[in-house]
């Protein structure tokens, strides 16, 4: 999504403000957009040429790599929803889907498998609308094609209270997975419908507590806040609800709406304040004092969070990452690649239908070339939109220069407390992070800093 889908403007560049100036832009509108990845996949475009599989995997630094596979269906599309998704319960077309995905898993198991993976995630839509042996061949794919080891990397299933059974929860169970992720959004029907969700209460009470029986080591809960009709106390109520089950994750979203979602932006816009600022402040502070460490603007996790296997190491700066499926991005140290992406209905199931009929997955087409200049930026961005912040030393290792050196513009996060550089032992450089203010305005702290080549693409970018 970029700025202008949010409608809001880019911050401008540092040295064009002042200080205070600066600051005053970046807080006024803390909600700009959501970088979980650097490029946004609206900056990928057709390449020049295309790549062998071989050509980008051969000589990819990272230790181990991180196994993606998308399933694009769900059983409703959300009034917020921009994902890759299809609304489509027919289980024909998830056997298609789940045959292609093998197709394609074929051809690339010879060039991804020479590295273990440490971790494996199954996103979507909403994996678990698969039928049960439909989804018990997805891990299977990943074990016996992939080459996954179940029992030295973390495992992660998105899912939704409609279609949590018994039947499903055995197959994760089985196949040692060690998170289950569950978007709940909002405990209140009213806003639930508000936002085209439909989910009934006693649903995701029955759901929930079927999943608590099965005790996965990570229950990790969605909810968001800024919904049509919330206020800060019915946020609150839902925030409750979900701790009374004593979720070892729990992420908060603010509510971002844009022009091809259903829930439009200027809907949102009419029902007068924006609140989502008072209800991060009033979320955090309520998941601090239960016991809670924040590990970004979205993610609060227990001490317990954690899987009781002796896991392979990935670092969450690494490339390394292998998306099967269509949907599903994958990162190499210089090249980040897709399917083409698409919001509505229409564009979406004829991507889907394309990736379903092709007979070849081996060659890439669509993405994002990253030099060393979008490669540091990306390093940084990954690094200092979480708690544990840049390690100074860590980015001088890779790069051969220093971080602030190449970025001098950060010192406008220190100048305004946005952000601190802490002395570590042993780092030679310390660590540079976001003070609890910065974590804050991760939103519009992270789109100040796309370079002015990538906001280009993604401002240029025309949806279907």
């Amino acid at each position: 999504m970029s700025s202008s889908q949010l409608g809001n403007q880019p911050v401008p560049a540092a040295e064009e403000m002042s200080v205070s100036a600066w600051e005053e832009n970046l807080r006024s509108a803390p909600y700009r957009s959501y970088l979980y990845s650097y490029p946004h996949k609206t900056a990928y475009r057709e390449l020049d040429r295309k790549i062998p599989l071989q050509e980008l995997w051969a000589d990819e630094p990272a230790e181990t790599f991180f196994l993606y596979m998308h399933i694009p269906f769900c059983g409703a599309r959300c009034g917020f929803c921009n994902l890759f998704t299809l609304p489509d319960k027919r289980t024909g077309a998830h056997e298609q889907y789940v045959d292609a995905l093998e197709r394609q898993a074929r051809q690339w198991a010879p060039h991804v498998g020479h590295k273990k993976f440490a971790r494996f995630a199954v996103g979507g839509g909403t994996p678990t609308l698969l039928e049960p042996a439909l989804l018990d061949r997805v891990f299977r794919i990943a074990e016996d094609v992939m080459g996954l080891d179940s029992g030295e990397a973390s495992i992660s299933v998105e899912t939704s209270p409609e279609t949590v059974t018994a039947e499903r929860l055995d197959i994760l169970q089985a196949h040692r997975v060690d998170r289950v992720s569950m978007g709940i959004q909002s405990f209140v029907e009213a806003e639930a419908a508000a936002i085209y969700r439909p989910q009934m209460p006693l649903v995701v009470e029955k759901a929930l507590e079927q999943l608590k029986r099965y005790q996965f080591p990570i229950l990790n809960l969605d909810l968001i806040y800024g919904l049509p009709g919330q206020t800060v106390d019915t946020w609150l109520y839902s925030l409750e609800r979900a701790l009374a089950y004593e979720p070892e994750e729990i992420f908060i979203y603010p509510l971002y709406t844009r022009e091809h979602t259903i829930v439009k932006p200027e809907e949102i816009r009419q029902r007068g304040a924006d609140i989502r600022m008072a209800c991060y402040t009033a979320a955090r502070d309520r998941l601090l004092a239960a016991g809670y460490t924040q590990y970004s603007m979205r993610r609060f996790a227990r001490a317990s969070a954690s899987s009781p296997k002796t896991l392979l190491p990935y670092g969450c700066q690494e490339e390394g990452m292998v998306g099967l499926g269509c949907g599903a991005r994958s990162y190499t140290h210089s090249v980040h690649y897709a399917t083409r992406y698409a919001v509505s209905r229409s564009a979406t199931a004829g991507i889907i239908a394309d990736y379903v009929a092709a007979e070849r997955h081996d060659l890439v087409d669509y993405g994002f070339i990253l030099n060393e200049a979008e490669r540091k930026r990306r390093f940084i961005l990954k690094a200092l939109l979480h708690r544990e912040g840049l390690e100074l030393a860590s980015y001088a290792r890779r790069f051969g220069t220093e971080a602030l050196e190449d970025h001098p513009e950060l010192n406008r996060l220190t100048e305004t407390r946005l952000a601190e550089r802490v002395p570590q032992t042993g780092t030679g450089g310390g660590c540079f992070r976001l003070t609890d203010d910065g974590i804050a305005l991760s939103d519009s702290i992270g789109d100040w800093f796309i370079s002015p080549e990538t906001r280009t693409l993604m401002e240029g970018y025309t949806f279907a």
